[in-house]
């Protein structure tokens, strides 16, 4: 990498990331023995801890994906002794070691040890427990993509009733949740084994705080493993991670949302039903199969057009053989109360119209002599150079002709694929320097380039993207992220739970996959058990493999229960009806039944909003005082009132569940009401999955609609007795802006178990309806 190409990204990453001036000042700035150590603050609950061997380093700002202008450290009071120093508000407390006296190094040390002054640190919570004790920091010096560099990495001490959580998207396991004893590689890779891996560096702690690890170079998550946690990142001169506390989810989820960034509210169709193919081939064919949609009355919010609509990839057009009047078809999908997604890549072939221009403005990733990459020779797709999004002129290029190009034509949401980037940045280089060094911030970038575009273009109608990947502060884009391209098998299946409970506990709450399965459907099947969906009627789709519409049954029984619910598949069809009747007349409740459940859904958007915690979570994070549910990755609670246990076994009819002690639950489909804190056998028919509702909970149930661009009345109000309850129904026009603003209708249902009276406050209409539409849940 010459001096000049060097001397560029430097200036490109202190422009972008807000090196220097623009950084607040630290609270203070420690020198010990020669490793300097910068300690600010996010907020009461959030410390921001920086070590590096030298102090401009360290005094470095924060990296990709945080937002210094919320550092605020007015919260915290500093103070000096021997012991060290202490930097302490009402809800954690700092300390930071004193430096050792110097002393001889043992023959031993003079060899092995590191060369770098130690530095020891520990946090305590508002409680003062200790909840976080760092043992040791590391600089180990290597070489990288021809740049002089360090391995940067710290060492935390791991209590033996410690859990560990989050780090972003990790497909290895089938049903453990916790991530101690295990080894993440914490980087975008699309071809892991077991699915792919996207990087979001948030650990959640059963402890009660998190960890930010603020380097987007891959990373190495060391969980619990002889008594030490540790990050380890490929590149970096310095150590710099956030820790934040707090006593409920929503304390340190809302301190997140203050290092990286809220997550907005979606638009309401974004909780329906939305229909994708790999791929819909013509306009004729999206616009039959939205009409089916509505000749069956089976609801549906968005259609959507995956790739290959265009006739050259990166030429950013529509072929008008496939698709003569776009623009007439979205008005008819409006017409039909539905939306679109349309797909955007960010790959230019080279006889495209745009890859001289793009080229020779360099706005595309290069090699070490400065040459564009154009694909993988180790992938099976080499076509295609990547857009360099690091680059803010490349990025505002990009979103201004897609813009122009193909937003213009009435789609109302770009989907934006190979957001890892499929290209595999290592070796290769950024505008602001090596991929290697940068290797998880693509999909951050990117995204946010095009959801800025979207605002300031149609500032207000909210955005929703599609990304197939994240890293931190991805959250605040607008996105709806999902598991990449796996496979339509019931292995796959079994992953995605405790796959998208680690997700969504790293702060991404809008996480799905692709209902079914993406990868190509094989047409026969090596299942050794009867089906329990018919599949008469499914062979022009799933040829000889019999147990497929099952699988694809149980999956859609699982997405009912998802923050979002997407069909989508590389077969030859993937609607409802596309799979034998039997599959179809049990999906199609389902269907309905989302739809009941928006009101509920919608709602807890809303707290999403607010604290930034996500509504599908893992069981720890509701019932902590209950060891039994650190492990449990198979099922999980869906808002505060659904516990959800997926069935992903062919041919299972009963499964055992785990009811959390501290609350009774009620079957979701009998009202069977049972004790918690213990195992229990649940029928599960094919048209059933276990569902639980929480005693004290307050469901209210929407009326039937075919999509959310219809009113949506309250048809029923269900509380599920045995505790005092409450439940704060949320709703706004569902498309703009305003709500940043306030303007909403909230209402307070509340639920008095001795008393067995609901009070509704703040709707004078549901109020009034109320009495008339409760209905209080007995067996």
């Amino acid at each position: 990498m010459n001096v000049h190409y060097k001397r560029k990204a430097l200036a490109a990453a202190v422009s972008m990331i807000g090196f220097g001036a623009a950084q607040a000042a630290p609270i203070a700035t420690l020198d010990r023995n020669g490793a300097w150590v910068s300690v600010e603050a996010y907020g009461p609950n959030v410390v921001h801890i920086t070590i590096a061997a030298d102090k401009a380093e360290a005094l470095k700002g924060p990296g990709y994906g945080i937002l210094p202008k919320n550092s605020d450290s007015s919260a915290f009071r500093h103070s000096s002794g021997n012991d060290g120093d202490s930097f302490a508000s009402a809800a954690l407390t700092l300390h930071v070691n004193p430096a050792p006296q110097p002393r001889v190094p043992t023959q031993m040390e003079k060899y092995f040890a590191p060369q770098l002054a130690p530095v020891g640190l520990q946090v305590r919570n508002a409680k003062g427990d200790l909840v976080l004790d760092m043992t040791g920091w590391d600089l180990s010096p290597q070489t990288v993509a021809g740049e002089k560099t360090y391995q940067a990495s710290a060492n935390f001490s791991a209590p033996a009733d410690e859990h560990y959580y989050g780090m972003g998207q990790n497909q290895e396991s089938a049903g453990p949740l916790d991530l101690r004893g295990r080894t993440l590689d914490c980087k975008h890779w699309y071809d892991a084994p077991a699915g792919e891996t996207v990087c979001v560096p948030f650990m959640v702690s059963s402890k009660g705080y998190g960890i930010v690890w603020d380097n987007p170079s891959a990373t190495r998550f060391i969980a619990g493993v002889n008594g030490r946690t540790a990050f380890q990142s490929n590149v970096g001169e310095r150590v710099s991670f956030f820790v934040i506390t707090g006593s409920t989810p929503e304390e340190i989820y809302s301190g997140y949302a203050r290092v990286t960034g809220k997550t907005p509210i979606p638009p309401k169709a974004a909780f329906g039903l939305i229909q994708s193919k790999a791929r819909y081939g013509s306009q004729q064919e999206i616009l039959s199969v939205a009409n089916t949609y509505r000749q069956k009355q089976y609801p549906l919010d968005i259609m959507v057009l995956d790739w290959f609509y265009w006739t050259r990839m990166g030429q950013l057009d529509i072929d008008p053989a496939q698709f003569p009047a776009p623009a007439a078809m979205n008005k008819e999908l409006h017409d039909l109360g539905m939306q679109s997604i349309v797909s955007v890549w960010p790959r230019f072939e080279t006889s495209g119209r745009y890859f001289n221009e793009l080229d020779a403005k360099g706005f595309f990733l290069k090699d070490k002599d400065g040459k564009t990459v154009d694909g993988l020779p180790f992938r099976s797709d080499r076509a295609g150079a990547l857009i360099d999004s690091t680059n803010p002129a490349a990025r505002q290029w990009f979103w201004e002709h897609m813009r122009d190009n193909v937003m213009s034509q009435g789609f109302d949401y770009p989907w934006l694929d190979e957001t890892e980037p499929d290209l595999v940045p290592d070796g290769f280089f950024y505008s602001i320097g090596s991929g290697d060094r940068y290797h998880n911030v693509f999909p951050l970038l990117h995204t946010e380039g095009v959801h800025q575009g979207m605002r300031a273009w149609k500032p207000n109608k909210r955005a929703l993207i599609l990304s197939r990947a994240a890293y931190l502060g991805s959250q605040r884009t607008g996105a709806l992220f999902w598991s990449s391209d796996i496979n339509p098998s019931w292995e796959a299946l079994a992953r995605q739970v405790p796959t998208g409970l680690n997700m969504t506990a790293s702060g991404i709450a809008y996480w799905g996959n692709d209902i079914g399965g993406w990868q190509w459907l094989p047409q026969s099947t090596r299942a050794t058990k009867q089906p329990l969906v018919d599949p008469r009627g499914a062979e022009e789709t799933v040829g000889q493999n019999h147990d497929y519409p099952e699988l694809l049954t149980r999956w859609f029984q699982y997405g009912t229960f998802l923050p979002t619910l997407r069909l989508h598949g590389d077969r030859k069809h993937a609607e409802i009806w596309a799979f034998g009747k039997h599959a179809e007349s049990i999906m199609a409740r389902y269907d309905r039944l989302r739809y009941q459940l928006i009101p509920y859904l919608y709602s807890q958007a809303k707290s999403t909003w607010d604290s930034g915690a996500p509504f599908m979570r893992p069981l720890w994070m509701d019932f902590p005082a209950d060891p039994a549910v650190a492990n449990i990755g198979t099922q999980y609670m869906f808002g505060p009132a659904f516990l959800v246990a997926p069935v992903t076994e062919q041919g299972q009819t009963e499964k055992d569940v785990y009811l959390p002690a501290g609350s009774d639950w009620y079957n979701f489909w009998t009202n069977e009401k049972l004790a918690g804190g213990r195992w229990v056998k649940v029928a599960a028919p094919i048209d059933q999955i276990p569902v639980f509702v929480r005693a004290g909970s307050i469901l209210p149930l929407g009326s039937d609609i075919q999509s959310t661009a219809s009113k949506q009345a309250i048809a029923e109000i269900r509380v599920y007795p045995g505790k005092d309850g409450e439940f704060t129904l949320y709703d706004d026009d569902g498309v703009s802006y305003d709500y940043e603003k306030g303007k909403a209708t909230l209402a307070k249902l509340k639920w008095d178990n001795s008393a067995g009276k609901l009070a509704v406050t703040g709707d004078s209409e549901l109020a009034r309806k109320a009495p008339g539409i409760t209905k209080v849940v007995a067996k």
